[in-house]
């Protein structure tokens, strides 16, 4: 239900900065990364969706809750992150003023989205591991799925206001290039979207892991207990759980904060301090936040033992074999 939107501004936008001439090498490396990254991010976030969709055995409340990620981050990679890097590489908006309100409508929606469901996640993850017994019984496709399509609803509405309540400025410069594709935010507007998007997400998301951490630290320090009879069986067992846990949960805030932490401090700075950042610095942080897109699968899919089968299978072509559905994707160790 929270989004993270583009970097914006409480102050008019400067038009004077010249299109950049840049040598034909240097474009043919930002537009070849350019492409990797979408590349990387649809096909990427493809696979995790075709996976949860085909496979029954992954028809899983939070399955379904990383294939509503897997969606947004898809739809961004391809209506957001191809914009933002032309953007980036050419200094300039060659879409016009509509596109550019559609642009920036759809892109804060999908990021707002895929934030919220990374809440979702965090939530899933928590009750599952603190309280088992009742997660089986509350926690189901159905409940999840309505929670999905609530953040789904709340982020279009919420994006809807922040846009026809603010302005966004696409205002041309002297070469006929339209430089600044911001929305320009009111201060109050600022700190409630900040506070919205932002702080409350993250907030909750490092307490439900660091809480996550700790219970399986202690779980760790079960299992560890009942391997005595092993000489440094406790110890070895404990530890490795605990740099395991750790290490999952470093990986997953770190690259959140990596992700959005730049971008959002670039706004307070630049609504503030009243010191704004140039236009190019702005379009680096916004498609920093939109990489994020591009680690999601990696983080929340297919690192898992399961979906890395299913993507074999998926490369391989074997879903089209018939029951291919029906496939085991587990092993009985796991």
């Amino acid at each position: 239900m929270m989004q993270a939107n583009p970097v914006y501004s409480n102050s008019s936008g400067n038009s004077s900065f010249p299109k950049r001439s840049q040598p034909a090498a240097v474009y043919v490396l930002l537009y070849f990364f350019s492409a990797f990254l979408v590349i990387l991010t649809v096909c990427g976030n493809l696979l995790v969706i075709i996976s949860i969709s085909h496979f029954r055995q992954l028809h899983t409340p939070t399955n379904i809750l990383i294939l509503s990620l897997a969606v947004a981050d898809l739809l961004l990679g391809i209506f957001g992150i191809p914009f933002a890097m032309i953007k980036i590489i050419e200094n300039c908006w060659y879409f016009g003023e509509i596109l550019c309100l559609v642009y920036k409508l759809v892109a804060f929606f999908l990021t707002s989205v895929s934030i919220s469901n990374l809440v979702f996640i965090a939530v899933d993850r928590y009750i599952a591991l603190c309280d088992p017994l009742r997660y089986t019984s509350i926690i189901t496709v159905y409940f999840v799925s309505i929670f999905i399509a609530l953040g789904w609803a709340f982020s279009l509405v919420y994006n809807v206001i922040i846009i026809s309540m603010n302005r966004i400025d696409s205002s041309e410069g002297q070469d006929g290039c339209q430089h600044d594709c911001f929305v320009i935010l009111s201060e109050t507007f600022i700190m409630v979207d900040l506070i919205i998007t932002f702080i409350l997400p993250f907030s909750v998301m490092i307490i439900l892991y660091f809480k996550i951490f700790t219970v399986a630290k202690k779980h760790a320090q079960l299992i560890s207990s009942a391997v005595q009879n092993c000489k440094g069986g406790k110890n070895k067992i404990s530890k490795t759980s605990e740099r395991k846990a750790a290490k999952k949960l470093g990986i997953v805030i770190g690259i959140f904060l990596l992700c959005w932490v730049p971008y959002y401090l670039c706004g307070i700075i630049d609504s503030y301090l009243h010191v704004t950042a140039p236009p190019l610095a702005k379009n680096i942080f916004i498609s920093l936040a939109y990489i994020n897109s591009s680690i999601n699968p990696i983080i929340y899919a297919l690192v898992y033992p399961w979906f890395q089968k299913s993507v074999r299978l998926i490369i391989t072509l074997k879903i089209l074999s018939p029951e291919s559905s029906l496939t085991s994707l587990f092993n009985d160790s796991q």
